[in-house]
């Protein structure tokens, strides 16, 4: 069964509101806030469907819906289906690259903390000729709702394991790719999602860099954040 446009549109705004909120969103909160030109048992029983084709699930200890790996790919997808996709902070990674010069350590050190304190994610710079990688964000991704949770941090702390073991099992090509849960070939992953890239620094060094965070993370956002990397390196 293929999704409606209005189906769509519900979709994309619960997901945007989960992102924003970290909680379940009611069928009333999507009429209070937005206008979506039908009347409120309609919102229902849309969302009802949306749960039935497996775009959103409801938590047993909620009337409200959140997004499935299916619901954050559809998403997703979307963002990526543009042929130029958005950038953002161009001038401030431009800033850094011209503050770094040629001293390679100190430009991704630069990096990996302007895009985890950008992302609220934690980053990994993987220089592949050097076999140095670089992590950052730790401060910024336990302030995310998701490691009130014990087993959660644990959890994340198993896939950073797991990920620096294997992280050159990933082989991005230029173009992004994201790994929503399950989708990635790490353990420990389904509540993370990754976005990576091979990137090119200066002298050109090839690299790969990593951004892990929540699946409710940001992803216009944070695909913009990489895309402007590649943008200015490559």
């Amino acid at each position: 069964m293929e999704m409606t446009e209005r189906q769509e549109e519900i979709l994309n705004k619960i997901i945007q509101e989960y992102i924003d909120s970290a909680r379940p969103v009611s069928s009333r909160l999507l009429e209070s806030k937005h206008n979506l030109g039908i009347c409120p048992a309609m919102v229902r029983i849309e969302m009802q469907r949306l749960t039935d084709m497996g775009f959103i699930s409801q938590p047993h200890t909620s009337a409200g819906r959140v997004p499935t790996d299916k619901g954050y790919r559809f998403f997703v997808n979307n963002l990526l289906k543009d042929e130029v996709l958005k950038s953002e902070d161009i001038p401030e990674i431009k800033n850094i690259f011209k503050k770094a010069k040629r001293d390679v350590i100190k430009l991704v050190s630069q990096l990996t903390k302007f895009l985890a304190e950008e992302s609220s994610g934690f980053i990994i710079f993987d220089l592949l000729e050097m076999n140095l990688v670089w992590k950052e964000g730790w401060e910024e991704i336990l302030r995310e709702p998701e490691f009130q949770e014990k087993e959660v941090l644990f959890e994340f702390a198993g896939l950073l394991d797991d990920f620096e073991k294997h992280i050159r099992e990933l082989r991005p090509q230029a173009k992004i790719k994201v790994y929503i849960g399950r989708e990635s070939p790490f353990k420990k992953a389904r509540n993370f999602s990754i976005i990576s890239s091979k990137c090119y620094i200066p002298e050109k060094e090839n690299a790969v860099i990593s951004l892990v965070g929540p699946k409710r993370m940001d992803y216009d956002r944070n695909i913009a954040l990489i895309n402007s990397l590649i943008n200015v390196f490559n």
